[in-house]
């Protein structure tokens, strides 16, 4: 995992914060920190952190509060946040996870847990990225099978209307020559064998949206497997 990650510690308590700060920035980490959520707000426009440690109650705007923002907001919703809080309440995680919240640590911590969450959520986040990319590539793919499908059955249309076209064409008697004649007999040729390579590519394409939709059966979106995740951490 890349070490050069940004992360936003906020918390009313200036101990905690320069805890974070020292023992992060060791690890490698790019620290900012903030006193309570309004500063957090400003931090996170100017700095957009790949990471928010975000204490619970604080004055002014408690975590609660700024995450409602941040989750409301399509340009910063995806910024994963880590809550710390003092109530080890299964209804607060519960009402954490939903607004948002990646993770939810009850105080006292220990640093060796916190750091090992801050890895496991950057880590899924990561693994979110890779799969959005994959289902925006599997949707193009999809798409453009689609198009050539269409494609496909415009084209043998307009091989329909040739093949009439020829029909209507004499190639002997009157106004025909054996000139006319060949010519009409290789664009026959062509055409079927145009329409051979038409059905085989016709046969791929339907074979391939068949397999999508199979695997489509199968699959695991993004709004599932992350509800999924959140639903082990209110377990653990």
């Amino acid at each position: 995992m890349n070490t050069q990650k940004k992360i936003l510690i906020v918390d009313d308590e200036s101990i905690n914060l320069d805890f974070f700060d020292v023992m992060l920035s060791k690890l490698g980490f790019s620290v900012e920190k903030a006193v309570d959520g309004i500063e957090a707000l400003e931090k996170v426009k100017r700095f957009f952190p790949d990471l928010i440690l975000l204490d619970n109650i604080m004055p002014r705007m408690s975590g609660w509060e700024l995450t409602k923002i941040l989750k409301n907001d399509a340009k910063y919703k995806e910024i994963p946040i880590v809550m710390f809080s003092a109530l080890d309440d299964v209804k607060d995680k519960v009402e954490g996870f939903e607004l948002g919240v990646d993770d939810y640590i009850t105080k006292p911590y220990n640093f060796s847990e916190v750091l090992a969450r801050i890895r496991a959520v950057l880590r899924n986040r990561e693994l979110y990225a890779q799969i959005a990319v994959r289902e925006s590539r599997l949707s193009l793919a999809e798409e453009l099978s689609t198009d050539m499908k269409r494609n496909l059955m415009d084209f043998v249309r307009n091989l329909d209307e040739l093949d009439e076209v020829m029909t209507t064409m004499s190639p002997k008697g009157e106004g025909g020559t054996e000139h006319n004649s060949k010519l009409l007999h290789a664009v026959s040729e062509k055409s079927k064998k145009i329409r051979k390579q038409v059905a085989e590519l016709d046969a791929r394409i339907e074979k391939t949206i068949a397999e999508w939709e199979n695997l489509k059966k199968n699959e695991i979106g993004l709004p599932l497997l992350e509800s999924q995740i959140r639903k082990n951490m209110i377990q653990e």
